[in-house]
């Protein structure tokens, strides 16, 4: 086994929710205790194991529904729907994890923290809006509410038109003492839920932004500043792979930083999908040496994480 000890695991969408199920409480339980099952077996090894996860289907629906019922009850903002995203979401997994724990005989706490992420008031990203969050619009509803609200609406991909909000890069973990304290103290935690919520420094302390924190990015920060060994990136593929969808696509099993780097110049991960992954992945590398990255799928995690599957990046 590789000498890892400490390792931030960011959970893809698949992790949360299956295709072909209902998008209901229930059934993000459901799947949740299969992801949990996964999780407790890596934390039973020894490692010291903290979970970041997305939220983008789950923020959707609570805005959505916080939208609908603005009629009879106010309207929340986007951070306050993302931190509530980040509670509910938490809950299952530390519910879950907590009981497939207590099956292996592992007596660890497991705790949720609702996390802001930190991000620059001056990033290019907030003069152009680009990540879609809620519900779909017919054109004439979209420009009523850009009229009515001020959102920035775009089409998205023939299916209708949606808001877009930025997509600024995190510099820093609000909670990150405390977070500090938990997982040096033997606690197995969850954190910076669907990339964080997003905060500014404003004059009086800090102030929430209508912005979405890519989850990848949110997760290499976090591994820097709790000075993790090991960042995994799970997701729907056993591995990333260059030529994807060529005769000639291949899985990357062991590279290098600078290789990875390469492949990225050449076009081979698509912008949204696997080249945030892969970005994230590089970053943590090079922040210093001796940091391993890996991206696997959540069947093959434990298994990716003492180097027998998924795909390897190091200095």
């Amino acid at each position: 086994m590789f000498t890892v000890k400490r390792v931030v695991i960011a959970l893809g969408g698949n992790a949360l929710e299956k295709t072909g199920l209902p998008p209901t409480a229930e059934s993000q339980l459901l799947v949740i205790k299969q992801t949990a099952a996964h999780i407790a077996d890596i934390v039973q090894v020894g490692y010291e194991v903290v979970i970041t996860h997305g939220n983008g289907p789950q923020v959707g629906r609570i805005l959505l529904a916080s939208e609908g019922a603005a009629a009879l009850t106010p309207a929340m903002p986007f951070d306050v729907c993302g931190a509530m995203s980040q509670g509910y979401i938490g809950y299952h997994l530390q519910q879950c994890l907590q009981q497939e724990l207590q099956k292996v005989n592992v007596k660890k706490p497991v705790a949720t923290i609702v996390t802001q992420v930190l991000v620059d008031k001056n990033d290019k990203a907030f003069q152009n809006p680009s990540k879609p969050i809620g519900p779909f619009y017919s054109e004439d509803e979209a420009k009523s509410l850009a009229a009515e609200k001020g959102y920035a609406m775009k089409e998205d991909a023939g299916r209708g038109w949606r808001r877009v909000v930025p997509s600024p890069l995190p510099i820093g973990i609000i909670e990150i003492e405390p977070l500090k304290a938990l997982v040096d103290n033997g606690c197995v935690i969850i954190a910076c839920g669907g990339g964080g919520i997003p905060v500014i420094k404003a004059e009086d302390g800090l102030e929430g932004v209508p912005a979405v924190i890519d989850k990848d990015f949110a997760s290499e920060r976090l591994a820097e500043e709790l000075n993790a060994d090991m960042l995994v990136i799970l997701t729907v593929v056993d591995k990333a792979q260059v030529n994807f969808n060529k005769p000639d696509q291949r899985g990357i099993d062991l590279c290098t930083a600078e290789e990875m780097e390469t492949y990225i110049k050449e076009g081979h991960f698509a912008p949204g999908s696997m080249l945030p992954k892969v970005e994230a992945c590089v970053k943590f590398v090079k922040s210093q040496a001796g940091r391993t990255a890996v991206i696997s799928s959540l069947e093959h995690a434990g298994q990716a994480i003492e180097g027998k599957a998924g795909t390897r990046i190091t200095g």
